[in-house]
């Protein structure tokens, strides 16, 4: 069975599906690799790194597409929308696709695939349990991004992140707020903490107290019900619009005595919820920077701009999109880890083999056999 690994044709993006650390795993489990050529140079991989772990290099991207029965892409069609249209003619029926795809935010994409035949693998989809943790390419991707964030937000503001005893006086802390103690905003605490700042957290469940806490930051208490905060899976539920706006009127002196925010509140399959207004973000002092890492779904701050920088009374609002591409080498090692440890979950004797009782195989897969066979995904493309 051939694993082919075509270069990512979203603008911007320099991650890779496969680096070749992950190939002797993929060869030990009876796969050949095909690589089109560079595919890894933008993220630090060189075609010669990966022939010396056993990858043939094909003669072009048709070729990829023509010889593989498994594709692995960072960006499928729905995460690639406008240049991923150009892959479709490559695919045919009964070819295997695996990665990021939007499934819940593109929908149409995967009745596309379906159309094609083509048996899709969404990683956003990875199911949040125990065997599936090395898997889990959207918690990869999101330390990532807590981690960048901090970066940015520290190189944007006019001052220090750490206290300092100088000649010339003593330094004061940056203060930061991060809004939403996932995967990210625990990785932007722990990263801001590193960088000396004073760190507040808030998240709207109350479960994570323990964690913010235990990264030296302290916990922003909000008197709110939050007994239906959380869902199944361990992400935080939609809330109705009051909840929102009794939380924006709590959190906003939190906001005004803030240098940095950064916001990272995500619901799967619906926009960002709106955290930070522009009322409140004129109640900063000028120079303040805030970082909406939610920006690609709307945003939870309300003048923020997908991949744009805004000035809105004195204050830098970023809203970066992809920041995992910023760091290409270690986001490839880390999704290539991810995206091959579902593969070989997937492949028995050298072919890839489809249990109806897996929960990983049966929570990932979008379409098989013609049709949109995820449930979520069917039903969002299904008359209203």
């Amino acid at each position: 069975m051939v694993v082919g690994i075509p270069a990512e044709t979203f603008p911007g993006e320099r991650r890779v599906a496969t680096v070749p650390a992950v190939l002797p795993a993929l060869i030990k489990a009876g796969l050949d690799v095909l690589l089109e050529p560079g595919a890894g140079a933008a993220a630090g991989f060189g075609d010669s790194s990966y022939v010396d772990k056993g990858a043939a290099l094909a003669v072009d991207r048709a070729h990829v597409f023509a010889a593989a029965d498994v594709v692995l892409q960072v960006r499928t069609l729905g995460a690639n929308p406008d240049a991923g249209r150009a892959d479709l003619e490559l695919l045919r029926t009964g070819q295997v696709v695996i990665g990021l795809s939007e499934p819940l935010g593109e929908p149409g994409a995967a009745r596309d695939l379906a159309a094609r035949g083509v048996t899709a693998f969404s990683m956003e989809l990875i199911p949040r349990i125990t065997r599936a943790q090395s898997m889990d390419a959207l918690s990869s991707m999101a330390t990532i991004a807590g981690y960048k964030a901090v970066l940015v937000a520290a190189e944007t503001l006019p001052r220090m992140f750490p206290m300092m005893m100088t000649a010339a006086g003593t330094v004061t802390p940056a203060r930061v707020f991060v809004v939403g103690a996932g995967v990210a905003g625990l990785q932007a605490i722990a990263s801001a903490r590193r960088l000396g700042a004073k760190v507040e957290a808030y998240d709207v469940r109350p479960a994570v107290k323990e964690q913010v806490e235990s990264l030296g930051a302290s916990f922003v208490d909000l008197p709110l019900d939050t007994r239906e905060s959380e869902d199944a899976g361990g992400y935080a539920k939609v809330q109705d619009e009051t909840f929102y706006a009794r939380q924006r009127g709590m959190m906003g002196r939190v906001v005004a005595g803030s240098d940095v925010v950064i916001t990272t509140a995500l619901i799967p399959g619906r926009p960002a919820p709106v955290l930070v207004t522009d009322e409140m973000v004129a109640g900063m002092n000028p120079g303040s920077v805030v970082v909406d890492l939610a920006a690609e779904r709307g945003g939870n701050v309300e003048p923020s701009q997908p991949d744009d920088v805004v000035t809105a009374h004195g204050v830098t609002v970023l809203g970066p999109t992809n920041l995992p591409s910023t760091v290409p080498y270690h986001a490839s090692q880390m999704y290539a880890r991810n995206v091959s440890a579902l593969l070989l979950h997937l492949v028995r004797d050298g072919a890839v083999a489809l249990d109806p009782d897996d929960e990983i195989t049966t929570g990932t897969l979008v379409s098989r056999d013609g049709g949109v066979v995820h449930p979520r995904v069917r039903a969002l493309l299904e008359p209203a």
